[in-house]
């Protein structure tokens, strides 16, 4: 997987590409780390291949950290693929995607 972070003031993106599963999870979680001062996070999807329950951990502990700080989180370019396992989940209902 490739994670590419690209942040303008407190507004940080963060381009995934690849598969986001139990062996690149940990690299998203760290990658993520020590995001003080952000207070919108963008997850730009629109190379992703395949998300699985260990990268959705990642998103929600993501959110639920932005939440704490009073920060905002968004999940844009969802291909079909990634928006049925969001949808199947549950998680359409739980994260803030924009088309």
């Amino acid at each position: 997987m490739e994670i590419n972070k690209t942040q303008s003031g407190t507004e940080l993106t963060v381009a995934l590409a690849g598969r986001l599963d139990t062996t690149t999870a940990p690299e998203l979680e760290a990658a993520l780390g020590g995001l003080d001062g952000v207070t919108k996070l963008i997850f730009d999807m629109a190379k992703l291949d395949y998300i699985s329950s260990a990268g959705l951990r990642v998103l929600l502990a993501a959110q639920k950290n932005q939440e704490k700080s009073d920060g905002g989180m968004t999940v844009v370019n969802v291909n079909e693929e990634i928006r049925e396992i969001f949808e199947v989940t549950g998680f359409d209902e739980v994260l803030n995607i924009e088309a």
